[in-house]
């Protein structure tokens, strides 16, 4: 945690670039388990990785997943399941996997258009809520920033949840995006990359001391 704002750092793909995000602090390391991410890690990866990580907590990142292999996920000892789906997917694939997780380790991460809210039924089913930027072919990624002022209005209609903000967060607009959005929760991918999926230890230090300048300001 940075002054008061926690971070995760996501698409981590190896120990060195865990071991640079806990360097800055990170609160959470997210891992990709979608095929289809350039930042893709297979369970069999992160079980060769999972014992030499530093000791925060891990957050498995997947698409709509099914029962089982959320089970999996969980069994591979991860503590947070941030899962990204299409709001037609509804609430009962929602009870569901809060059910295999359990609701305060469950995040949801809705695909949402620009134009529509998040659902009320929906805040009380998972511990996490994060609002990324919409993509018509992508589950987040798409290191485009996304609509502060839409997460600042859900972070004032509904207090008692705790929202994530995500989607194009960098050294250079994380100062904005907390003045404009009032996050105290971030989530950082390629904006501190090198390349996808290459972590850059420069770039999260600079965010690192952006995020710090800001909350003093």
């Amino acid at each position: 945690m940075i002054d008061g704002v926690r971070f995760k750092v996501c698409g981590l793909t190896s120990i060195v670039d865990a071991g640079f995000a806990d360097k800055c602090g990170a609160d959470y390391l997210g891992f990709n388990l979608h095929p289809p991410s350039p930042r893709y890690v297979s369970l069999r990866q992160y079980a060769g990785m999972a014992k030499l990580l530093p000791p925060r907590k891990k957050v498995a990142v997947t698409v709509e997943p099914t029962l089982e292999a959320l089970g999996e996920m969980k069994a591979a000892g991860f503590d947070c399941f941030q899962v990204h789906f299409r709001p037609e997917v509804g609430l009962e694939a929602i009870n569901a996997w809060a059910g295999v997780v359990g609701r305060e380790e469950l995040w949801l991460a809705p695909k949402l258009p620009p134009d529509q809210d998040v659902p009320a039924e929906w805040l009380a089913q998972a511990g996490v809520m994060m609002l990324d930027t919409f993509s018509k072919d992508k589950f987040g990624g798409t290191g485009r920033t996304g609509d502060w002022s839409k997460f600042a209005r859900h972070r004032t209609a509904h207090p008692e949840t705790t929202w994530l903000l995500a989607g194009g967060l960098s050294p250079e607009n994380i100062g904005d995006a907390l003045q404009a959005s009032g996050a105290r929760f971030v989530d950082v991918n390629s904006g501190v990359e090198s390349a996808p999926g290459i972590k850059d230890l420069e770039k999260l230090e600079r965010f690192v001391v952006a995020l710090h300048r800001a909350r003093s300001e």
